[in-house]
This record gives C-alpha cells, structure tokens and sequence, in this order.
C-alpha cells in the first residue's frame, strides 16, 4: 500500500472514531407532574434603547426600540401573530427613567445621550399616542402584555451610599397611566415593579423593605382601578438578579397576596464580547451552573409566595446586548431551548427572552423582521409543550439535554432533546416508571422499553451545512424562511414508525410528541 493510501485511510479511520452513535435510554416519570407552566410560558421582550446604545464599538439597536420602532412591518406582525397569542414585556433598563406623557406630564421629551444619567441617557417619555400605536399592533396580533413599571419616581439619589435610591415611590403618574389604559380599553395582563433594582442593582438600587412597602402601594392602586378580580391585572416584581437576602427581605414586607409572580433576570453566559462562548453554550456542566439560581427563587417561593410562582421576566444569554456572532445564530438555541427546560423543571411560570426585535439577542432580525434560528425553537415549544411538565432521566450521556411535558395538544406527551456534541449522535429508547405501593412499601419500578402503536411527530432542528453559528436553520431538512409575502413557514412534522428509536443527530435539537404515551399526569 503507497504512503498517499495509508494517509486517506488514517483520515477515515480518525473521522469514524471522532464521529459515533450511541444507545441511550431516557425514562419519563408518567404517574406525576413536577411543575407547571402558564400557558404562555414563552414571552419576548420589547425594550426602551434608543438607536445611540452601544457596547463593544458597536450599535446594535438600531431603530428597534419602543419609541422608534416601525409598528407596521408585515414581518414584525406575522411572527407576533404566529404564536397565537404572544406575550410581551414592555420594559427594560431605562424603563426607571420613563414617565407616561398623561395628567400632569406636559413636557414630553426622547431620551437623550447624558454621561452623568443612569446608563447614559436622560430621562425620556412615552407619548400616549404612541401608546396607543403599541395597543394597536397588541391588539391586531392578541399579544398579552405585560408592562414594566417605572419604580424610582419620587426617589432621590442616597447622599451617603452610592447607587442606593431613597424615599417612597410616587404612583400619581403611574395612576394617570393606568386610567388612560383602561379608558381605551386596553388590556394589560400584569404590571412589573422596576428593573434590576433589587440586590446591589444594575446602575440603581433600592432596599429591601423600601421595594416591599412601595408593591403594597402598587398592588392597591391595581385593586382600586380594577376592581374586577377577574380582569385585575397581576402585580410582578422586582424583575433583578436573585439576591436571597434581598428577595427575603422584600417578600417578608410585602406581606401575603401582593406579589402575583416573583420575577427575575438571567444572564448566565456573562459579557456579551466573550471569546470563550461559543465553547461555553456546548458545556454542559457551564449550563447546569444556572440551577442553583432556579431552585434559590424556587424555595424562596415556596416560602414566602407558593400561590404566584416564579418567573424569568429578562433573559438574553449574554449581557449588554448580547453577542454578535453568538445570539443570532443556531448555536443559541443550545443555551436557550435548555433555559426554557430547566426553568419549566424549576416550576417556573414564564421565561421572557430578551428581545422579541433589537440588540444582537434579538429573536427577529433589527433590520428585517426575519426570523433569527431562536424564533423557530421558540415557536415550536409554545405551540408543543404543555403546561404540565414531567420528571425526566437519563444517565448515559451529559451531552444529551432532555425535557418533557404533557403535549399541549392532548393526548400524549412532547419532548425536546438537545444534543451539544458534534461528534456523536444518539439512539433513544423511551421507559415509564410506574409508582407501586405493596404492604406499606412504596417503590418506582421502570417499565420495560415503550412501543408506540401509533406514528411519532418529530420535528429535527439543525444548521445549514452543520455550521452552528450560521443564521439559518433546517426543520427536517427544509431551510426556514419567511415566505415572500413575510409569511412564517409551515412547521409540520415528520412522521416516524413508533417502533424504532428516536436518532438525534449530532448538533441538533429535536421535538418529539407521542400521542400514545400512557402519562397518567397528562390524562
């Protein structure tokens, strides 16, 4: 055999050893669910930056923001309307220096470039005619909305600790405000108390006690002007960075039935400009870390609050603004499709992704409107995964990430994998555990390998030419782009024999829904 034989040989010898399939068993717990979900668990974010924001030399708002963004772009509104609804948080870091241009507010400014200003800019106003703009595309589309609260009105800057604002938070804005909304018929499905001002803050900070006092203030001026409780928007807070103390301290003070949803933010892969991301996003033990947060706000939950829940209210994987060459790409989808499992495990309520449009985490595309690789998985969990979520193991492999709920439309349970290797790809085989109790002893047997009688539903997420940080993604092999009318794709299904294993390629993420999967939970 000549050298240049040996040579091809040992490349193909090397690309076979490098790229394997391995069997894998995953067992799903039927008999019980471990949390739930609001129906509307999948939420995106629309923020404040103007087009001047910018990180890292670079601008990536551009006209995205809440007072300059184009209400009209058909693909802005047919990706809103393919959720069926969508909800919306309106909010973000400059939301504390917003005041409503309503009741007393006659000088209604933009924001403005000020060094000396929290994050850099002035305050700035939001005109109820383009309030009433926002409800028009709400409206048109069946967005739920939630709409993030000035919290720092009335407040003044602490003379003696640096970033720490004093004084009660003044709600007469806030009240004119809310008296417009409801004099237009608007429909506000819960109000956020600030942004990142709990712990030591981002830029601004109150305390504890301070923050509980003022949601009390918040919560009974929702009550007087909704008197309703069946159309009384919820009360939500403090929307920071879990501080245990701090959270402690301000469900303590504000006391029983104020606070609707406990929420807080997550930005879990650190400095958007980050060399090491990409490695991070594919490491499952980097990705596990973020679980010690969930289950912190999960227990103080249960503690303080066990009838509101928890949400992530803000979540863009990588802060300030997120990475250029990371978020908008496939690759994301491995931290974030993993965020939406983990956060269901932790029985949170709602997880909102900053942002549905601008900045580089965007889920649309700032100039566009089209679809970024996120939007696809995004779609496909809203419209799959139920609200009852489902105990899951699996102990071959740490690559393989594996959630499942109770299909959403019944019968049957959904599951998603995501597998961060790029090398090997798996082979699933499905099993139940049954609960038994015999003579007082109680047991979890693992049933034998499950064998559907009817077709499996799966939906196989991958890049295009395996490249994961490319922006277009493959949904069984077809390339998912906007049709030329701005239309979002169809989205259906292959249908595989119920008999044979589950393949999850290398790099992929696959949705499965089984119609036949006996999950008591589910019934």
């Amino acid at each position: 055999m000549d050298l240049k034989c040996i040579f091809s040989l040992a490349i193909l010898v090397s690309h076979i050893s490098l790229s394997s399939t391995q069997n894998v068993n995953v067992v799903i717990q039927g008999e019980t669910s471990i949390g739930e979900t609001d129906d509307n668990f999948v939420c995106a974010t629309l923020d404040w930056w103007p087009t001047e924001k910018c990180n890292y030399n670079q601008c990536p708002w551009g006209k995205a923001g809440l007072l300059n963004l184009d209400l009209k772009k058909k693909g802005l509104i047919n990706a809103i309307k393919a959720f069926n609804p969508l909800r919306i948080k309106v909010g973000g870091s400059l939301q504390d220096q917003v005041v409503y241009g309503v009741g007393g507010v006659k000088n209604c400014p933009n924001f403005m470039k000020n060094e000396d200003s929290l994050f850099g800019f002035s305050q700035g106003c939001l005109p109820m005619e383009r309030w009433d703009e926002l409800n028009k595309i709400f409206n048109q589309t069946g967005v739920k909305v939630t709409f993030g609260l000035n919290a720092l009105l009335g407040r003044n800057r602490s003379q003696i600790e640096k970033g720490l604002w004093v004084g009660d938070w003044k709600s007469q804005n806030a009240r004119d405000f809310m008296k417009y909304t409801i004099s237009k018929g608007y429909k506000v499905d819960s109000y956020e108390f600030g942004n990142q001002l709990s712990g030591a803050g981002m830029g601004a900070s109150v305390e504890a006690e301070q923050y509980g006092k003022d949601i009390v203030v918040l919560k009974n001026l929702v009550k007087e002007l909704h008197p309703d409780p069946e159309t009384q928007p919820r009360v939500l807070g403090p929307s920071g960075y879990y501080d245990e103390k701090w959270f402690n301290s301000f469900l303590e003070v504000s006391g029983h039935a104020v606070v609707d949803g406990v929420t807080h933010h997550i930005y879990n892969l650190g400095p958007g400009d980050d060399p090491n991301m990409i490695t991070k996003i594919q490491d499952p033990s980097y990705l596990n870390q973020v679980a010690q947060t969930y289950k912190g706000v999960l227990n103080i939950v249960n503690k303080f609050k066990p009838q509101s829940g928890a949400w992530v209210s803000e979540s863009g994987g990588a802060l300030h603004g997120g990475a250029k060459d990371l978020s908008p790409t496939f690759a994301d989808g491995f931290w974030y499709l993993d965020q939406l499992g983990m956060a269901s495990t932790y029985n949170h309520k709602v997880f909102c992704r900053q942002t549905l449009i601008g900045g580089n985490y965007a889920l649309l595309n700032t100039t566009t409107s089209i679809p970024n690789p996120d939007y696809y998985g995004a779609l496909l969990w809203h419209r799959l995964m139920g609200s009852t979520v489902l105990a899951v193991t699996q102990e071959s492999n740490p690559n393989l990430r594996v959630y499942a709920h109770c299909a959403k439309k019944k019968p049957g349970i959904s599951i998603i994998f995501i597998n961060l290797s790029k090398d090997s790809s798996f082979n699933v085989t499905l099993s139940n555990y049954e609960h038994q109790s015999r003579n007082s002893r109680s047991t979890d047997v693992a049933k034998p390998e499950f064998r559907g009688s009817k077709d499996r539903e799966e939906y196989h997420l991958a890049a295009l030419d395996g490249n994961i940080q490319g922006q277009i993604v493959l949904l069984n092999d077809v390339p998912m782009v906007p049709t030329e009318t701005f239309d979002i794709p169809t989205m259906e299904p292959k249908l595989f024999n119920a008999s044979t294993p589950i393949s999850i390629a290398a790099h992929s993420i696959v949705y499965v829904t089984i119609r036949d999967f006996q999950a008591p939970a589910c019934a």
